[in-house]
């Protein structure tokens, strides 16, 4: 019972003084229940008449849809009553959401054991950049775990395409020495295509990669991480006790590095969950005998991509050109790329080009003999330039080389050396010297060049330069358009204005 005079006090600092519970407890150094049954609030405080608002022709629909939807966001519920008629803010939403929402309740798991050999689980972790020449490329790792033994299989890769995922899985198998009965993904691109509930429609090439060893794939229901936990685990341990400050120059070297890492300490560790407390190595080797065996040959994971060149004779494939024979440019053809190399091929099968694969950017790898009969091409339409460009600057020269071919003298030199003389010299003085020959008998290169010497000496002109050239049929085929030097010429005359200019001011 509270004592007459303290209830007196307690109901007089709070209806008179408008003192708080709170304050009036502490003051009193009384529980706050005390002082709530000396006010009885219930009973004499009068309360205020709620008034109607505007959210309560929605109150019903909210609640319906927290039900369905407990994690559904008040500014989503807002937009959801505003499309039917709600005027009001998201304030009144947010309020009447939090008073309403369903309370989450805390999720308990289960244990989830396997037996020997039944289960691997599969995962990718992405580990930043890495550097390749003028490229940079992606860093991930494959991981592959045993769910009974946590024996673990990894490898770093340049990306997380289909390839990769499957080579990695070929090579996963081969150095665990066979193969778990399922293998449990999260919902990846590369496993799952689409999916409606329990309905899961698969990637093909998983599916032939399933066939081909036998196991069943299997994709963990959304948003249960733990379900693929161990594989997590793995890839956390990697993360933190082996990457994390290991310096490498190179993939394979990561890769190297790793392997041995997986041997003298990932499996040397105690098993996580066997009492007998057994290194994973020790485990594993009783449950390598549970795994299904490898067949006879290895799946087939290169990358099969219809390919047709422009006008050049190179495929165009990952940020680099590779070189094909001349006879194909411009037909369809079908590249294959594995890891480490590319091949090209005719819809029929036969290979017509054979490269090493590169992970640099922009770089050209080319077979010496791809290019050999278009560098042949190109000499003899240059042949053909070359003489045209002659009769052009000099009609008379057809005759020189008429002549040359009805002593049996080659053309080719000549008519290299003739256009090195008009270079030179220039198309005036070159048509003279051309009409002296032939006046003199003497049809021939050489005359032709000591004429023109004869003729430079003569007018006290300096000896030309000649420009040295690259032996690389690429640059020397080069045809380059002569453009008039009058703009240039005009840009000088402006700028002795502009001098003249200023030495008047």
């Amino acid at each position: 019972m509270i004592e007459p005079k303290l209830k007196t006090e307690i109901r007089r600092l709070y209806f008179a003084e408008h003192w708080k519970i709170g304050t009036i407890a502490a003051e009193l150094s009384i529980h706050h229940d005390t002082v709530r049954r000396a006010i009885n609030i219930d009973r004499f405080v009068r309360r205020g008449v709620v008034r109607p608002s505007q959210l309560d022709p929605y109150k019903d629909f909210i609640q319906q849809t927290l039900e369905q939807y407990p994690r559904l966001r008040a500014t989503r519920v807002h937009e959801m009553v505003k499309a039917r008629g709600y005027p009001g803010t998201v304030v009144q939403v947010r309020r009447y959401v939090r008073q309403v929402r369903p309370a989450s309740r805390a999720e308990a798991f289960l244990a989830l054991e396997t037996l020997p050999g039944e289960q691997g689980q599969v995962d990718w972790g992405s580990f930043g950049r890495i550097q390749i020449g003028h490229a940079s490329r992606s860093l991930s790792c494959f991981v592959m775990v045993l769910s009974w033994s946590r024996a673990m299989y990894a490898r770093f890769t340049l990306d997380q395409r289909m390839e990769s995922f499957l080579q990695s899985h070929v090579q996963a198998f081969e150095a665990l020495g066979g193969v778990p009965r399922t293998l449990l993904y999260d919902n990846l691109k590369s496993v799952v295509l689409e999916r409606h509930g329990e309905h899961v429609r698969y990637h093909d090439r998983l599916l032939e990669l399933a066939g081909h060893y036998h196991f069943a794939p299997k994709p963990c229901a959304p948003y249960r991480a733990n379900e693929k936990g161990k594989v997590e685990r793995a890839i956390r341990y990697l993360r933190h006790s082996f990457f994390a400050a290991r310096p490498f120059h190179s993939l394979d070297d990561l890769n190297a590095q790793l392997w041995t890492w997986i041997a003298e300490v990932a499996h040397q560790r105690v098993a996580p969950g066997h009492p007998d407390r057994r290194a994973v190595a020790t485990v594993f080797r009783d449950e390598q005998e549970k795994l299904l065996p490898l067949p006879e040959h290895p799946f087939e994971t290169s990358l099969v991509k219809p390919l047709r060149s422009g006008k050049r004779p190179y495929l165009r494939f990952d940020l680099n050109d590779y070189s094909i024979p001349v006879a194909y440019v411009r037909k369809p053809l079908v590249l294959v790329a594995s890891e480490t190399e590319v091949r090209v091929s005719t819809p029929e099968g036969e290979i017509v080009a054979h490269h090493p694969r590169t992970y640099d950017r922009g770089q050209r790898i080319e077979e010496p003999a791809h290019l050999a009969a278009l560098v042949a091409e190109k000499k003899r339409a240059r042949e053909l330039r070359g003489r045209a460009k002659l009769t052009d600057a000099c009609p008379r020269a057809g005759e020189v080389l008429e002549a040359l071919a009805l002593r049996g003298e080659p053309l080719r030199p000549a008519t290299a050396r003739l256009n090195r003389l008009l270079n030179r010299y220039g198309r005036e003085a070159f048509a003279d010297a051309v009409g002296e020959a032939l006046e003199r008998g003497s049809p021939h290169p050489s005359s032709i060049e000591h004429l023109l010497e004869q003729a430079r000496r003569t007018q006290g002109m300096p000896p030309p330069v000649e420009v040295e050239l690259p032996d690389d049929p690429r640059v020397r085929n080069v045809t380059v358009r002569h453009h008039s030097l009058r703009d240039y010429d005009g840009l000088g005359r402006d700028d002795e204005e502009e001098d003249d200019d200023d030495d008047l001011g």
